[in-house]
């Protein structure tokens, strides 16, 4: 076993990582578990699917909640050239010398599906809440309970003098689909 994957191993057996899946999961799936530098997390069967029939302005300081629709099943259909919120099955607990930069796996980067989440940053704790967007023209599928993006594992060599908990971030201990906060 590599350093890092026995890093990330010690990382889940301290409950950085719940579930932790430890062998990674391939046939027949978009694979997800621990990578070369990472963990390929999962997305659940939950999504908010971005609708336009109210023609709402997005407006992140004013959400409207009802420009989504909520969708619950093992395959999500997203409408060409827009987007679905998801969230993680793990939950995620970051250490402060540690952050987490997410990717999105090439196996839907080749089909126009691109992955979009911030920074998981140090001491930062929830499920995270993913954003899917579709940039073809074409309806796209994702799966449920598969891969859907890679986390990379960044240790520092100091503790940082001020973590996400230390700042009493709005989306510390988020569980579930998070719309946005101000």
């Amino acid at each position: 076993m590599a350093k890092n994957d026995r890093w990330i191993k010690e990382m889940s057996e301290k409950g950085m990582i719940t579930p932790f899946a430890e062998n990674q999961a391939r046939e027949g799936v978009i694979s997800y578990c621990i990578s070369a530098y990472g963990y390929d997390m999962r997305i659940t069967d939950r999504f908010k699917i971005f609708t336009n029939v109210n023609s709402t302005i997005i407006d992140p300081k004013k959400f409207d909640p009802q420009s989504f629709v909520d969708y619950k099943g093992d395959v999500c259909i997203i409408p060409p050239n827009s987007f679905v919120l998801a969230t993680s099955v793990e939950y995620f607990k970051i250490p402060r010398d540690v952050i987490v930069i997410c990717l999105g796996k090439s196996t839907y980067a080749r089909c126009g599906i691109v992955v979009n989440v911030t920074p998981l940053e140090p001491e930062w704790e929830g499920h995270v809440t993913i954003e899917i967007s579709n940039t073809t023209p074409l309806p796209a599928k994702i799966y449920a309970n598969e891969g859907i993006a890679q986390l990379i594992f960044l240790g520092a060599e100091e503790l940082c003098s001020v973590s996400y908990s230390d700042k009493a971030g709005k989306y510390q201990a988020q569980r579930g689909i998070t719309l946005p906060k101000i």
